[in-house]
């Protein structure tokens, strides 16, 4: 097994054992910081790959702001301590549905197209060239999803502050 291969592997496994954690721990921050671990993973994909700019936004615009706004949130409302409560068995069947569908549509999907293994990526990769298609609003520029990413980030900051504010009559 090359070095490549276990680079991978390790990596895969960070991201899926911190997804999973994620999803079936009972302490929110704990869920919290599994998150953060799974997106840390994607980012050390993103550089093993040679794409650091995408790797650079993944920490900074997921890791640095998505989930301390997320772990801000919940320290806030003092619920860092409580266990989560119990999904009840129609909501975990349907969870279990949802997974089980993802899971075929994601592997027909595979099995459909051959790929090409390479760990060069192609086209200009620079940081110039990323933010001059980036800030372009020509034919394949990319200002509306940077806009779009910018209007996710004020909406998950107003969330944060909405959930802070305390009801006047609370202590």
């Amino acid at each position: 097994m090359s070095a490549n291969s276990i680079v991978f592997y390790l990596l895969a496994l960070l991201i899926i054992g911190g997804g999973f954690m994620a999803v079936t721990s009972r302490k929110i921050f704990r869920s919290a910081v599994y998150l953060l671990f799974s997106l840390i993973g994607i980012a050390g994909l993103y550089f093993w790959m040679h794409y650091e700019f995408l790797a650079a936004v993944q920490i900074i615009v997921y890791v640095g702001g998505i989930v301390v706004l997320i772990i801000f949130s919940i320290f806030l409302t003092q619920t860092s301590s409580l266990d989560m409560p119990r999904p009840n068995l129609s909501r975990r069947l349907f969870a279990g549905l949802a997974v089980l569908c993802g899971f075929l549509l994601t592997s027909t999907l595979l099995l459909q197209h051959t790929f090409i293994p390479s760990l060069e990526p192609e086209g200009d990769t620079s940081v110039s060239a990323i933010g001059m298609k980036m800030l372009s609003v020509g034919e394949g520029g990319y200002a509306l999803p940077f806009e779009v990413v910018s209007i996710l980030l004020l909406a998950a900051m107003i969330g944060c502050i909405v959930i802070a504010i305390k009801a006047p009559g609370d202590k």
